[in-house]
């Protein structure tokens, strides 16, 4: 099975979050970095989403970056799709995650190989519909989605309409939680919290009243350190499930694929872009690196920077090899 198989449902899933994620920010691709492209100038422009794990990735990057290399970075945040056309066009040089687009890998990889494979990120993204686990211990059967329509009367919101609530993140993410619901003639609801912090907080107001909710989510997510959820299987992902679902999201019946992250670059900043290049295509860790970045970001109200030069003191056994 194929990574680029395996992603064709996920493409239509995220993201970044969020980081997300790692999702939901505004289309600033027309805002093309002043770095970018600078004669002369050692400077590099990093594509960041808005979900928290992918601003932890694009905070310590910055930070190596311009402390330890000696570049001038700049950051744009972009939406996933669009964040593609930004990077073939050169206006950022690199992003570093992506949750799995063929259609524009085949486009832009493949045929017109104006960005360039970057490598896996150390990463594994995964999105689910997920419950917390004290109402899982509670009944264990809502584990399985054939059994969530007997729990849609206690999952009702006053946004769902009289049938049991599916919280998404921002309506900006591309994700197939609608067909889902249609296709396993479900009796719920999706609600868009608006953004992946709007959801956080209202998945964190749902655990402090121990109130069952569920959730579209991903991992990795730090928030799983303060609010342990479970993940409701889905009918299994199958290939076929996959290529149905590329040429039409409306079909999809199956779960989310589980695939490695990876980091994309601006060919010609490929070939141009010297150690800059090099380290980021070195650039590779765990998740639970990503995730103690992003919750002092997003829970601890850190700057990113802050974040990232305190991860940086911690652990300069793994960042020291990105370097060499």
């Amino acid at each position: 099975m194929t990574r680029k198989v395996k992603a064709a449902v996920l493409a239509a899933a995220v993201g970044l979050m969020a980081t997300a994620t790692g999702c939901g920010a505004a289309d600033m691709t027309k805002q093309s970095s002043p770095y970018v492209n600078a004669a002369g100038a050692k400077t590099v422009t990093l594509s960041v989403q808005s979900w928290v794990g992918a601003r932890a990735n694009t905070a310590v990057a910055q930070y190596l970056l311009e402390h330890e290399l000696d570049y001038r970075v700049d950051t744009v945040q972009v939406d996933e799709v669009p964040a593609w056309d930004a990077l073939s066009q050169g206006r950022v040089d690199a992003m570093l995650e992506d949750w799995g687009h063929p259609e524009q890998e085949k486009r832009y990889v493949q045929d017109k190989k104006t960005v360039t494979d970057g490598g896996d990120l150390g990463v594994t993204g995964h999105i689910g519909w997920w419950v917390p686990t004290y109402f899982a211990e509670a009944h264990p059967d809502v584990l399985d989605w054939r059994n969530l329509d007997k729990y849609a009367s206690q999952l009702r919101t006053s946004e769902s309409g009289g049938k049991g609530q599916l919280l998404d993140g921002s309506p900006s993410y591309v994700t197939n939680d609608k067909a889902l619901v249609k296709n396993l003639k479900l009796d719920y609801q999706v609600v868009f919290a608006g953004s992946e912090a709007a959801q956080i907080t209202q998945i964190k107001q749902f655990a402090k009243d121990k109130r069952p909710f569920l959730t579209y989510w991903y991992e990795p997510q730090w928030l799983f350190n303060q609010v342990p959820m479970t993940e409701v299987k889905l009918p299994a992902y199958t290939d076929e499930c996959a290529e149905k679902g590329t040429a039409d999201p409306s079909t999809v019946d199956c779960a989310y694929p589980t695939t490695p992250l990876k980091k994309y670059l601006n060919t010609e900043f490929t070939k141009k872009g010297g150690k800059a290049a090099r380290f980021l295509k070195k650039f590779h860790w765990t998740k639970e690196d990503q995730n103690e970045v992003a919750q002092m970001i997003a829970e601890d109200k850190l700057p990113a920077d802050e974040a990232a030069k305190r991860w940086v003191q911690r652990h300069p056994d793994v960042w020291k090899t990105w370097l060499d």
